[in-house]
């Protein structure tokens, strides 16, 4: 089968690679993917963001899929414009997709649906804000509504960078602090009438969102990620599919617009109990590279058979033994600015230690054809192993070997685990 993923990202690198070794898959491409890509699938120039143009491509290719990998194009309605030409589309529709392009619908979606989560305030002025914030409290949660690529939420004890964060957004969530560690939970969902929702959750994970060790400084799109969690507790799986994702797919459904590909639930493992701290309509980053590292089955069925409505007739994923750790490089700068056109040497090396490969996200390439910066996270060195500390010391040894101007890493990925 032929299958088109929608990107230029390291989680779109890590779908595409993932499906360039699945033996169902005759060719992959990718529009308009980045360098890294270029091994393992055919770039094609469209703009993501540009839904015809996309509808386009997959009918000229005679794709038998097409993976919209970032957030940003599923809000837009790029799904639906492939939907409508007849091509399977593993990713939300532009309705659904809005559980991540706007966290007040979220909140509204899971107060309808009994799903735990944060007491919140929507607040459009300055004044509605100072209130939430008193109601609700310090350590201060400030949520930009629409997408902002994981920089958008800000947590402070400072009641002045909290008014200027919302001052600085047109609409704001202001939530309650959620205490204890945060996991993430992805699941593939599909819709079939015959069938309702069928929801397959894969194993937890782990991120880390701001760019310094022990969780010091801004936040990012993520800056490292680790799978599976051996603190976690026993059955936090199964109770989040009953408590939060099955019934957040049944409310989308009963309103009309039923959800289908990738769901993404950031938790709070609380002194209360799970509560749900965001939802994004797609696959994780970088959660998604050392999770599909350790993904036992074949890619492509999963996928297909959430595009199509199938997945109750695809077995459910299983699992290799061992863990998986991504470790994130980034630009001189990030995440406030990125340094670009710096030369990125030692990719090679890296992945001659055993058990790494490296997925590229924020790259190009030169005139002179050198591997250069191009965005904020540049790549991320994956390996596995057979415990989380091995896989750790594999992923820094790769990290050793990679290198550019100002790049930067947390040291502390998957520490003590």
């Amino acid at each position: 089968m032929k299958t088109l993923v929608i990107g230029t990202g390291g989680r779109e690198h890590a779908l595409a690679r993932a499906l360039s070794l699945d033996p169902g898959v005759s060719e992959v491409h990718c529009a308009p993917g980045n360098p890294g890509m270029a091994a393992v699938a055919t770039l094609h120039d469209v703009d993501p963001l540009d839904g015809e143009a996309v509808a386009a491509l997959a009918e000229v290719l005679g794709a038998d899929l097409v993976v919209v990998g970032p957030e940003a194009p599923l809000v837009a309605g790029v799904a639906d414009a492939v939907t409508a030409r007849g091509i399977p589309v593993f990713g939300p529709s532009g309705a659904a997709a809005r559980l991540e392009g706007s966290k007040a619908f979220a909140k509204d979606v899971m107060a309808s649906a009994g799903v735990p989560t944060a007491a919140a305030r929507v607040c459009t002025t300055p004044d509605e804000a100072a209130a939430a914030l008193d109601e609700l409290g310090a350590p201060y949660v400030v949520k930009d509504d629409g997408l902002a690529a994981g920089k958008g939420v800000v947590v402070t004890d400072s009641r002045e960078e909290a008014l200027a964060h919302a001052a600085g957004c047109e609409r704001v969530v202001i939530e309650e602090f959620l205490d204890g560690p945060e996991v993430s939970l992805f699941a593939l969902c599909s819709y079939r009438e015959a069938d309702g929702c069928t929801v397959y959750p894969l194993q937890p994970a782990q991120d880390f969102k701001r760019i310094g060790d022990g969780d010091a400084g801004p936040n990012t799109g993520g800056m490292g990620a680790y799978t599976p969690l051996p603190w976690a507790p026993a059955g936090l799986v199964d109770e989040v599919l009953r408590d939060v994702l099955q019934p957040t797919v049944e409310e989308l459904a009963r309103r009309g617009t039923p959800f289908t590909g990738l769901l993404y639930a950031g938790l709070a493992l609380t002194s209360r109990g799970v509560r749900v701290i965001e939802f994004n309509a797609r696959f994780g980053d970088p959660e998604t590279q050392p999770l599909l590292a350790l993904l036992d089955v074949p890619l492509l069925p999963l996928l297909l058979g959430a595009a199509t409505g199938t997945l109750a007739d695809v077995p459910p994923p299983t699992w290799k033994p061992g863990a998986a750790v991504a470790v994130v490089l980034a630009s001189a700068g990030y995440p406030a600015t990125s340094s670009a056109g710096d030369v990125i040497t030692g990719i090679a090396a890296a992945e001659k230690v055993d058990g790494v490969h490296v997925i590229q996200a924020g790259t190009d390439l030169s005139a002179s054809g050198d591997l250069v910066t191009a965005g904020g996270r540049v790549l991320a060195v994956i390996a596995t192993g057979g415990s989380v500390a091995e896989a750790r010391a594999a992923a820094y040894d790769g990290v050793a070997a990679v290198s550019f101007d100002g790049a930067q890493h947390r040291t502390d990925i998957a520490a003590g685990i």
